[in-house]
């Protein structure tokens, strides 16, 4: 039996769960497919499991007992420690981060003020609880704003206002996803993404596109998205921006792998806008793209991830 098949046998019996009911099923579907092709490539005894609400319920129907669970499920259940509480309670090692950074994480605001509470650089905010508030958003933040839904990813819900009447209807877009809703002030700059594996930050891709921000079609359907990696920063200041990557995953208690999002202004300032637990593995997500760049192909980095299943859960 050779190395790799050894190896693959330590894993055990490993559920790659996807799908779920979040606004970002078919992304997570399209990520599943990914990791369980990549871990049947490498004699990992896989098993993909396409869930809806009831996210453990294969685990639980299962009449031999899975060994650990490759977690991509993006958004809520999923990502949100949920599905990492409930897998605790079973005792089955899990990948990526605890109950309590995935719950943290998927919440932008809470995340905000911990990254504020530490004296990370982080965009100008409020919440937006009522429609009074929007002419206090106005006051406070100025235009334009980009209005988001607190625990959503991949974009979903999220609206550029350049007005009152923007700022109202997408107030109203973003409150229909069941969840706190706030306004950011619009960071005019270049958007970066770090990706973060086992602690370490791999190299960051620059993104281009023409539309308005990098919202849910840019990410996932548009061809007309650019990415640069190697980013086209300096060495030092590439260096600067991953170790503060991987210091905002440090104080909300990231582990394993995640993606972190920042904004560089025209004065060369920092801002960060989100981190991710959970990220996407399509043909058009980042952290493969990045670690393709650090050398590491798909399949050997979803190897990695799995790997964080022995340390976390």
């Amino acid at each position: 039996m050779s190395r790799k098949v050894s190896e693959a046998a330590e894993f055990g019996r490993v559920a790659v769960l996807m799908g779920g009911a979040a606004a970002e099923r078919e992304v997570s579907l399209k990520s599943g497919r990914a990791v369980l092709k990549a871990l049947l490539n490498q004699g990992v005894n896989a098993t993909g499991f396409e869930v809806d609400s009831r996210l453990i319920q294969p685990l639980i129907d299962s009449d031999v007992p899975f060994d650990r669970v490759f977690n991509i499920l993006h958004g809520r259940g999923g990502e949100d420690g949920v599905l990492q509480g409930a897998l605790e309670v079973l005792g089955i090692p899990y990948t990526g981060s605890g109950v309590l950074a995935s719950a943290l994480s998927m919440d932008k605001l809470r995340t905000k003020l911990c990254w504020m509470g530490a004296g990370l650089p982080t965009p100008r905010w409020m919440r937006l609880k009522n429609e009074a508030d929007l002419a206090v958003c106005e006051e406070t933040l100025g235009f334009p704003v980009i209005i988001k839904p607190a625990q959503e990813g991949s974009s979903i819900g999220m609206s550029r206002a350049e007005d009152q009447t923007q700022l109202k209807e997408a107030w109203i877009t973003a409150s229909l996803y069941n969840c706190d809703v706030f306004a950011e002030s619009w960071v005019v700059g270049k958007e970066y993404t770090a990706a973060i594996l086992d602690a370490k930050p791999l190299p960051l891709i620059r993104l281009e596109t023409p539309h308005t921000f990098y919202d849910f079609d840019a990410k996932y359907r548009a061809e007309t998205t650019q990415y640069h990696c190697p980013c086209g920063l300096a060495p030092a200041v590439e260096q600067r921006l991953q170790a503060l990557a991987a210091e905002a995953c440090e104080m909300v208690g990231v582990s394993g792998w995640a993606r972190v999002d920042l904004m560089v202004d025209a004065q060369d300032r920092p801002w960060l806008i989100e981190v991710n637990t959970v990220p996407g593995m399509t043909d058009h997500s980042l952290v493969p793209m990045a670690a393709r760049q650090a050398g590491i192909e798909f399949d050997d980095l979803v190897w990695r991830i799995l790997e964080t299943s022995f340390v976390q859960g």
